[in-house]
Parts: structure tokens; C-alpha cells; sequence
């Protein structure tokens, strides 16, 4: 391994890095823009992606760069693919904040809607399991990578449960429908952010084990 090659990949390491923790940032925003009615954080959330989209292309063309120049072999080469995966799996988590602020204001801008429990309770546990993946990637950590894995249903059952009481919400006060359907939204893309957080996590495994776990139920529990 040259110097050069040496710098260039741990360049790419501090920037996904520090995309990892721009998007966890915006996830937190997001979700606590609509636990609050805080319209100016979601605009703060919407108003952040373009800085999101760049970093991303950024973290791309690096990644192809040093492939086309150095053709990296075993852990490196499975280090620059697992990037590459990664960057794309942050980069539609922070897609989903955006439309999660979207949904805020909509749910904001909606007499008398209030945000149920689950939803509160959803919103924990998808950021504890975005956390827990980004701190596998950060330290390399199997064990954490493989207990987001454990978590994916979890959050599918929440996701379930949160629908069902909202149609009956919806059933019982139309009048609220444009809130309540805007949380049915935030309840999907909270789940969506909780499949992308088992991706960085599966990509991890990859990452350490060279191993492939994608459809996998070895590591569940």
C-alpha cells in the first residue's frame, strides 16, 4: 500500500464519517420537528439536503477514483464497496428527515392533531437504532451491528400498530385527515429510515466478516 493510497482512503473514511453524523443530525431534527409543531427545525431539515446531496456525490466520486487509480484488493477493495453502499443508504435517510419535516409542517399547520405515543415511541427507537448503526461503522463493532439487525421487527410491529390506530383515528374525525394522514407518513418513513440503518449495519458485517448477510435470519433473535 503506498502513501498516497494510504491518505486517499483515510480521507474517505473521515468523510463518511462525518456525512454519517451530518444525516443523524437531521434525522433527530426531523423527528423532533414533529414531536414539537416546530415548523422553523423542519425548515432547517429541508432547507439542509442540497449540503446532504453534496457530500454524498463527494463521497462517490472519491470512492470511484481510487478504485480506477489503484484497483484495491480484500479489505481494502471491500472497504471502498462498503462505502460506496453506505453513502447511498445515508444519503436516503436524509431524504426521508426531508420528508418527515415536510410531513411536520403539514401535521403543524392542523388544528387539533396530536401526536400519538407510538409515534413518540417509534421515533426513539429508530434513532437509538440509526445511532447504534453508525457507532458500528465508527468503531467497527459486530456485536452492534448485528443487535440493529435483532431490532427490524420491532420497528415493523410499531410501524403496524401506529396505521391501524391512525385509519381508526381517521374513521372517527375526518376532519382531521390531512394531519393524521400526514402521520401515518412520518410512522412509514420512520420505518424506511429503520430498514436503511440494517443496511449500514449488514454492510458492516460485510465490511469486517466479508460475509454477505443480507436476507439472512443467522443474526436474528
Amino acid at each position: 500500500m503506498t502513501r498516497h493510497f494510504q491518505h486517499e482512503i483515510e480521507l474517505i473514511k473521515r468523510q463518511i464519517l462525518a456525512l454519517s453524523a451530518l444525516v443523524e443530525e437531521r434525522v433527530y431534527m426531523a423527528v423532533r420537528s414533529v414531536l414539537q409543531h416546530d415548523r422553523n427545525l423542519a425548515r432547517t431539515v429541508i432547507e439542509g439536503d442540497k449540503e446532504i446531496d453534496a457530500k454524498e456525490v463527494e463521497v462517490e466520486e472519491d470512492c470511484l477514483k481510487v478504485l480506477a487509480l489503484h484497483q484495491p484488493v480484500a479489505i481494502d477493495l471491500r472497504f471502498l464497496i462498503a462505502v460506496l453502499k453506505l453513502n447511498n443508504d445515508l444519503e436516503r435517510i436524509a431524504d426521508l428527515a426531508v420528508s418527515i419535516a415536510n410531513r411536520a409542517l403539514a401535521i403543524a399547520d392542523t388544528d387539533g392533531v396530536t401526536v400519538p405515543p407510538g409515534l413518540r415511541e417509534m421515533g426513539e427507537k429508530v434513532k437509538t437504532v440509526l445511532r447504534k448503526s453508525l457507532e458500528s461503522l465508527v468503531n467497527l463493532d459486530l456485536d452492534l451491528a448485528r443487535d440493529v439487525l435483532s431490532s427490524d421487527d420491532e420497528i415493523d410491529d410499531l410501524n403496524r400498530g401506529l396505521h391501524e390506530a391512525l385509519q381508526a383515528a381517521i374513521r372517527a374525525e375526518p376532519k382531521k385527515l390531512e394531519g393524521l394522514l400526514s402521520l401515518i407518513s412520518v410512522s412509514r418513513n420512520l420505518e424506511r429510515i429503520g430498514d436503511h440503518a440494517t443496511n449500514i449495519a449488514e454492510d458492516v458485517i460485510y465490511l469486517v466478516e466479508g460475509e454477505i448477510v443480507r436476507h439472512s435470519k443467522r443474526y436474528a433473535v
